[in-house]
């Protein structure tokens, strides 16, 4: 049985996800994408949050799947949900500029967009947030990540480029 539980977090675009799947795959985790859990479903003009409640219980649902686990995103209410149970995290802090690459790169997620098209419409959109990453300060923004970081007792990584994944 694995018992790790694993964070990781970071700016879009920073590789949360195919870091996360390897992890996955490597230590046979449950793998949880917290976009997944964040979104209320067919709010496709103006995207609107869960409540946090809703989406903790959500979260709980599909962590019950292992005694292991690998969570990733940007959502540092969320994440604070699981840091007492996390035994490490990890801070994708890439660049703005590997950030933009990366999403230009990124595959199709269909988990996220009924095609490759659909996916690519929204690039743009992608890459002005990514680049508001150091100067927002909600819970999707550098300052959240850093603060969250910083406060993590135990065992903590710093991932600043896409060769150290």
């Amino acid at each position: 049985m694995n018992s790790r539980k694993i964070l990781i977090f970071g700016n879009s675009g920073s590789g949360k996800s195919t870091l996360a799947h390897k992890l996955a795959l490597d230590h046979d985790l449950v793998h949880v994408d917290l976009d997944s859990v964040a979104w209320l479903e067919g709010q496709d003009n103006a995207p609107v949050r869960r409540p946090l409640e809703d989406s903790e219980e959500l979260l709980r649902l599909e962590l019950q799947a292992g005694s292991g686990w690998v969570v990733e995103g940007c959502y540092t209410d969320l994440l604070e949900l699981l840091s007492n149970e996390a035994t490490e995290v990890i801070f994708m802090n890439l660049s703005i500029e590997d950030c933009i690459t990366n999403a230009k790169n990124r595959p199709w997620e269909p988990h996220k967009y009924p095609s490759k098209e659909a996916q690519d419409e929204n690039l743009a959109m992608l890459i002005d947030w990514i680049r508001q990453y150091e100067t927002r300060t909600d819970t999707f923004s550098y300052v959240a990540h850093a603060d969250f970081y910083q406060r993590f007792a135990k065992d903590k990584k710093t991932i600043t480029s896409n060769s150290a994944r």
